[in-house]
């Protein structure tokens, strides 16, 4: 199963000016090549009159090199398109385009200056930019007979239930260690404040809930 990945949360958008140039940074969530293109398109229609509109995007999950892109806009070669995309590519992030818009000001910025305007423009923009986590998911097929549906619909609802309390109780042991002024973690720093709280003892009902059900889904396909 791939590996859950960060995506944009929201737009984003940075102006700087570097030596009389305008440079701004756009950021936005595009799920796939053809939404990262289109969005590609608008930002060059927000800007008619500007000299370049460089931009680069990692239209889907981080690792998958086929939904790379970028482009240097009348650029000289690999000094705009390229670097955007490496600190996209070094972020980690997924399913994100940049396109970075530029006023010329009449100074040349030299291939090292460029570089570092549109790479290092997209670099700081990401350390603004809010994020969100996307979970993978895969579907599933559960075949069973008609008389078990009950048992295993009553299993598939537990999970989420059992989490949801696994997850309440790890917030609670937290809050109970900060308010008693532990700092060990690990088993020493549960036992604290955990088994003060009766936190071991939840602990082990829930494990056991966990295990009897297994087991009554196991013993159905146990040989007779």
């Amino acid at each position: 199963m791939a590996a859950d990945y960060s995506i944009p949360a929201a737009p984003l958008e940075v102006s700087e000016e570097i030596k009389k140039s305008r440079f701004i940074t756009y950021i936005a969530h595009t799920p796939t090549v053809e939404a990262a293109k289109a969005w590609i398109g608008e930002i060059k229609q927000q800007h008619p009159g500007a000299r370049h509109h460089c931009w680069a995007f990692v239209a889907g999950a981080p690792q998958d090199s086929q939904v790379y892109g970028f482009s240097d806009d009348g650029e000289p070669s690999g000094t705009a398109g390229k670097p955007m995309l490496a600190q996209l590519m070094g972020a980690g992030l997924g399913e994100i385009a940049a396109v970075v818009v530029r006023y010329y000001g009449g100074v040349l910025l030299g291939t090292s200056g460029l570089v570092k305007a549109y790479g290092g423009g997209v670099g700081a923009a990401l350390k603004q930019l809010e994020t969100r986590i996307k979970r993978q998911q895969t579907a599933s097929l559960i075949q069973c007979d008609y008389t078990d549906m009950g048992a295993v619909e009553a299993l598939i609802q537990a999970i989420p239930e059992m989490k949801g309390t696994i997850v309440r109780h790890i917030a609670e042991v937290r809050q109970q260690k900060q308010a008693a002024g532990v700092t060990a973690t690990g088993p020493q720093g549960r036992g604290i404040a955990g088994e003060a709280r009766g936190g071991r003892k939840m602990r082990n009902v829930i494990l056991a809930q966990m295990r009897e059900e297994y087991r009554a889904v196991a013993a159905r396909y146990q040989p007779a």
